[in-house]
């Protein structure tokens, strides 16, 4: 039987972005893929530790149980460089997780991401930063997972997610505008077209799709007044007053919706994070992440003007 992919929240993930692999990348740079590949299969059955992605991973399969177990709300398929051999370690580590993801693409040596369309992914997520930026420069919805010191709290049943905006829920139009016009030429900007909604960014359609699942959960509220949404979202943004009113109209008028919004007019983020305690947090600019990795697991969505290279010297 025919299984759709249309209608559900498809996410790619790479084993390095799902699991630790830190001891595994450091034979197959030291000693080559011949080396690599032995120590693989010498190792299947030793299971992975969990990487930056693992909590996030978890608790939005975890949201499945709000459909019938045939019909899920959520798919988690793996895309990796890995072949199929080397790749048993991963998919035998996941059984031992008990992480309910039976879908894979095993490319050896080769980047997967040219299929994240043809999946209906509206995110990709790796520890590999080429293959991110690859992804993005191909128009993709994708994000390069950092390190994080944050230690999950497997009781803890929420999942929250929090966005930047531009950049990665919108466009970079307006960040053009700041780089060209400055602090009062952006304002300006926003103001004059406040009603115009900005042209969608790389995970716009994630978002929309984190929303579909926060409205099963409200449906399952009507229903059992006792149940407890566990999904929440957030928008953390540069912005403030008054160029936020364009980005919450934006949201409204593409028919999305956050939970909480944070306009921080430059203050800075890491502290905000480290109260919100984000299982996930995505945003376009490095200088904003490097405060906020070491405590909030970081996803660097190398989108637009802000991440273009910077021409060298003549």
């Amino acid at each position: 039987m025919k299984y759709d992919l249309s209608d559900r929240v498809v996410i790619g993930i790479a084993s390095s972005a799902l699991f630790d692999l830190a001891d595994c990348d450091a034979v197959f740079r030291e000693q080559g893929e011949d080396a690599y590949r032995r120590y693989q299969e010498a190792h299947v059955d030793d299971v992975l530790d969990k990487g930056v992605a693992f909590p996030f991973v978890r608790r939005l399969l975890s949201l499945n149980d709000l459909a019938e177990p045939l019909d899920p709300l959520v798919e988690v398929i793996i895309l990796s460089r890995n072949d199929p051999d080397t790749g048993l370690r991963v998919m035998r580590s996941i059984a031992a997780h008990g992480l309910h993801i039976s879908r894979a693409v095993f490319r050896q040596g080769r980047s997967s991401h040219r299929f994240i369309r043809a999946l209906n992914m509206s995110l990709f997520l790796s520890a590999s930063g080429s293959d991110v930026r690859e992804a993005v420069a191909d128009g993709l919805p994708a994000g390069h997972v950092l390190a994080t010191e944050r230690v999950d709290d497997d009781t803890d049943r929420e999942l929250r997610i929090a966005f930047d905006f531009d950049g990665v829920l919108a466009g970079d139009s307006s960040e053009r505008i700041f780089r060209t016009a400055g602090i009062d030429g952006f304002r300006a900007h926003e103001v004059l077209n406040a009603a115009t909604p900005h042209d969608p960014g790389p995970l716009k359609d994630f978002l929309a799709g984190i929303n579909r699942i926060q409205r099963r959960e409200e449906e399952e509220r009507r229903r059992d007044p006792a149940y407890q949404p566990r999904l929440r979202v957030s928008l953390v943004t540069a912005r403030d007053a008054p160029a936020h009113e364009r980005a919450v109209r934006s949201l409204k008028q593409w028919g999305l919706r956050v939970n909480d919004a944070f306009f921080l007019g430059g203050i800075d983020k890491a502290a905000v994070m480290s109260a919100l305690d984000p299982h996930i947090f995505f945003d376009d600019q490095v200088a904003h992440l490097t405060g906020t990795a070491p405590a909030t697991p970081s996803v660097h969505v190398p989108f637009g003007v802000v991440n273009a290279p910077h021409p060298g010297p003549e």
